[in-house]
């Protein structure tokens, strides 16, 4: 029982998964300050659509960045905190100052596809460690962001 963590999970896989987690809140974090600037920048004849748009997607970054540290918490360790060490963390990177719908939900869609594949290797060592809470999560998280794909996709005509 020494190396169970509090909730009853294996502490070395805990790490693990923190360490994971980490990376993610560090990607959601930069994600959702990229979406902050498509959301002010953006120009064009898809304004008021893309400006509606961007901000439900950040509005809904927010939330996960809470709920991943939150998690990280639930695990036994300490989420990061310094945006720094998210910016060197991060699969994704800051973007530059984008005004082109276009071009924003392209980087939108690159986003994506690196979240979904890092919440994936996550989903697998939630599995391994038999760790529900943190594979509930996940499977959400990648369902809904699926979804998004196809859509912003749709929107892009990159279907």
């Amino acid at each position: 029982m020494s190396n169970l963590n509090n909730i009853g999970l294996d502490k070395d896989q805990s790490k693990k998964l923190s360490d994971k987690l980490g990376v993610l809140l560090a990607s959601y974090t930069v994600f959702y300050q990229n979406t902050r600037g498509y959301h002010w920048n953006i120009k064009g004849k898809n304004f008021f659509e893309l400006h509606v748009k961007f901000e439900e997607l950040y509005n809904d970054l927010f939330v996960k960045i809470d709920d991943v540290a939150e998690r990280i918490l639930t695990l036994g360790f300490t989420p990061e905190h310094r945006y720094s060490e998210y910016a060197s963390d991060s699969l994704i990177k800051e973007s530059g100052k984008v005004v082109d719908g276009d071009k924003a939900v392209d980087e939108i869609l690159d986003s994506f596809k690196a979240l979904i594949s890092l919440q994936r290797e996550i989903l697998d060592l939630s599995d391994e460690a038999g760790d529900e809470g943190t594979n509930a999560m996940m499977s959400d998280y990648i369902t809904e962001q699926e979804k998004l794909v196809w859509m912003y996709s749709s929107y892009a005509h990159n279907v």
